[in-house]
């Protein structure tokens, strides 16, 4: 470089300057380059970002170190991530320009294109990924720019002629159904049709001279002329329809050569057949067969008597050998599509399939869907074993074959002894680790089977190879995977046996929390037994029902409540409360509420009073969540009733079948800060006749409708239900309101004066 000072070098000033800059170089470039840099453990955390990654994502830095790289990309980013990038990764040791969406802060995504690569230590360990990250939005938008206007152009080219406009109409078609109604609708109005039918071959191989016919789609066209024009080309329907367009004229000829034809075309009120083949690289579709009525006058495409002279002009041959040609094109490319959404659908389920097992609580459920899937895409035979109290049981015994799956439910009656034999999958149980066995020969089941029974079985089923892999979870045998092939498919091979313990590990882990998830359910049944109140008194004058149903999601048990109770003056007090969640937490601090609460009915306040103590008493009781609470009295005798609601919905009142929420002002809910002032009361008569409705707001509330719809659906509900009996009502109101599945807990507290 040259040293002279003058303008265009800035001078000495700007040298120094210029040296520091590149002394500092390094730092400066990782933290302000054109490009994200990242630094990640293998688990994914990220340990080092550069200030770039951090501008783009709008975080600072601190609140992007220790964050999993995963919690920054969208979706199916992440999916993308787990199931395609690290496994690349781990076998390439770098990946280069993956496409993915990172998720700023503001929640906006930012495409961006990817590289990585693994940095390992001298054991050949992972212990660094370091990326790179490009933004990739203008790109993007210069590829959706491209497909835009190669659209707009091939659409405003479409318009220019009849045939532009077919193409159009059958590029725009993704099913097979839509092909034939673009078909049937240019094809008619070209010869001025009364009907048309597009008709294609189940089988489309070329030496295949008698094929299945079916009708996509008829429109005028009646069934019974097909079948007559199927029966009429004598077993040579390939021949038929490799020919050119033809024409087929209702003639004395046409009577004398094929009547059931033309009794078929003269019941259909049809003159002429004109029959167009649909073909696509020379390989034969069907036919478009079109029927033009008796009384038709005008035809775009002469149709003259058959004779020496041709009954069409070259354009209009063209015309109709094109519209066979498109659609014969737009039928591949249909298939194509319909198969690759298949596929698609086909993978979406595997992944929503693997979702449900991830949320299964049921060992037996999870199980069952896991050999499943093995089945559905590794072997042959999965049998999943789990070690139980008392030994080993047998949970799962599937077959890829329906017809074999009764040699399959034999062995489920067929338990791995706890002692040491030859057979994989006690080996496997018994700490001796994957068992691969390559070649299944009849030597090797006649060791390997516990009795003349089971050889049996395993001969029924030929198994050629086996693959036993032990179920371990947090260090101790729950269990073992064993599958097997037969000579359907190849041997396994040593990368079967890595994805059959990649799958064992998920299954173990599965079954671990089902375990745990059977273990809280049984816990809180019994917690739930001897939470809830007990049934509602007997008091004269008064009809109780009473509903418990806890959240289908989570634990069996929640934290909604209700009581009655009859109090030593003749009055009862009633109650009704949702604390907040439904897990055992909430059940327990329910527990608590409802035990405060009748204790503190010794001195029978006021339900506004009962509201107040137990604001001021909170802190005091030491209970972990808020809740909501209606608390009320009820005189019997003369109906007086009074109210107060700590934020709780208000309760329902019926009478003489007219259903209305009484107008109870709520204060605030128990555990939040105290109101400034007491909580208000309502006051009333509760009519001879009329029904009392408290509830939770499960029974109104859903993921589908916000409250204020589902206290509509339950005003409704009420007034269609007309009766008094507080049990059918509670029913009818549940039967509606609620399904099989439930986000949040209900409970119900009806109550009818009867006299």
């Amino acid at each position: 470089m040259s040293g002279t000072d003058d303008g265009a070098t800035g001078g000495p000033g700007h040298a120094a300057h210029l040296d520091r800059l590149l002394e500092e170089d390094p730092a400066d470039l990782y933290e302000n380059a054109p490009c994200g840099y990242l630094s990640t453990l293998p688990d994914g955390r990220i340990v080092k970002a550069n200030r770039t990654f951090c501008a783009w994502i709008g975080l600072p830095a601190a609140d992007v170190l220790g964050v999993r790289l995963s919690d920054l990309l969208s979706v199916g980013g992440r999916m993308f991530l787990e199931t395609h990038l690290r496994p690349l990764l781990r076998m390439q040791g770098a990946v280069q320009e993956v496409a993915l969406d990172v998720v700023r802060g503001d929640g906006t995504r930012m495409p961006c294109l990817l590289n990585a690569l693994e940095v390992r230590d001298d054991r050949g360990a992972q212990v660094l990924v370091r990326i790179t990250v490009f933004d990739a939005t203008a790109r993007r938008r210069y590829e959706q720019e491209l497909l835009t206007a190669q659209r707009v152009a091939t659409e405003s080219e479409a318009r220019s002629r009849l045939l532009q406009v077919v193409v159009s109409d059958l590029a725009a078609a993704t099913s097979a159904r839509d092909v034939a109604a673009v078909v049937l609708r240019h094809g008619r109005a070209v010869v001025q049709a009364r009907g048309a039918a597009l008709v294609l071959v189940d089988d489309v191989a070329p030496t295949d001279d008698d094929p299945e016919l079916r009708t996509e789609q008829a429109e005028g066209i009646p069934s019974e002329l097909i079948g007559a024009l199927r029966a009429a080309a004598g077993g040579q329907i390939a021949g038929e329809l490799a020919r050119d367009v033809r024409v087929v004229e209702l003639s004395d000829r046409l009577w004398a050569a094929r009547p059931e034809v033309a009794s078929a075309m003269t019941a259909a009120g049809l003159c002429r057949l004109v029959l167009v083949p649909v073909t696509a690289d020379a390989r034969r579709l069907g036919a478009l067969v079109m029927g033009v009525a008796a009384t038709s006058s005008g035809d775009l495409i002469s149709l003259d008597e058959p004779g020496a002279e041709p009954v069409m002009t070259e354009a209009d041959l063209d015309v109709l050998r094109t519209l066979g040609r498109q659609a014969g094109q737009a039928l591949e490319r249909a298939w194509l599509l319909e198969e690759t959404t298949r596929q698609a659908q086909r993978s979406a389920f595997l992944l929503e399939a693997a979702r449900m097992l991830g949320e299964a609580a049921d060992v037996a459920e999870t199980v069952e869907r896991l050999a499943e899937l093995v089945v559905a895409r590794l072997a042959e035979l999965c049998i999943i074993d789990l070690a139980a109290e008392h030994g080993m049981t047998r949970s799962a015994v599937r077959h890829r074959d329906p017809a074999r799956q009764h040699l399959a439910d034999d062995l489920r009656g067929v338990h791995l002894p706890l002692r040491d034999v030859p057979h994989p999958s006690v080996r496997a149980m018994r700490g001796g680790g994957t068992q691969w066995v390559r070649v299944l020969d009849d030597a090797y089941r006649v060791a390997m089977s516990f009795d003349e029974r089971h050889l049996e079985l395993v001969r029924a089923l030929a198994l050629t190879s086996m693959i036993a892999v032990p179920l371990v979870a947090d260090g101790r045998h729950v269990g073992v995977l064993t599958i097997g092939t037969d000579r359907t498919r190849r041997p396994f091979t040593a990368a079967d046996v890595d994805v059959a313990e990649q799958l064992a590990m998920q299954v173990s882990l599965v079954v671990a929390k089902a375990q745990r998830y059977e273990l809280d359910v049984r816990t809180s049944h019994t917690l739930q037994a001897n939470l809830l109140p007990p049934p509602p008194p007997a008091v004269e004058g008064l009809s109780f029902a009473v509903r418990y149903l806890a959240a289908t999601q989570g634990v069996d048990v929640g934290g909604d409540f209700y009581d009655v109770v009859s109090l030593p003056d003749g009055q009862v007090a009633l109650a009704v409360g949702d604390v907040v969640g439904h897990d055992i937490t909430a059940a327990a601090t329910m527990g608590q509420l409802n035990s405060v609460y009748r204790a503190l009915l010794v001195d029978r306040p006021a339900p506004s009073a009962m509201i107040d103590r137990f604001q001021a008493s909170w802190s005091l009781l030491g209970l972990q969540r808020m809740a909501t609470a209606l608390f009320a009295t009820l005189d019997p005798a003369t109906g007086q009733l009074r109210i107060a609601s700590a934020g709780h919905l208000a309760p329902l009142l019926v009478v003489g079948g007219r259903p209305e929420f009484l107008p109870v002002k709520p204060s605030r809910m128990l555990g939040a800060p105290p109101a400034p002032a007491p909580a208000a009361e309502w006051a009333g008569v509760l009519p001879v006749g009329a029904t009392l409705l408290l509830f939770t707001d499960g029974l109104v509330e859903s993921r589908t409708a916000d409250l204020d719809e589902g206290l509509v659906h339950l005003l409704t509900s009420a007034g269609r239900a007309r009766t008094s009996d507080p049990d059918e009502l509670c029913d009818r109101l549940l039967a509606e309101l609620t399904g099989a599945y439930r986000a949040d807990d209900i409970a119900l507290l009806a109550l009818t004066r009867t006299a």
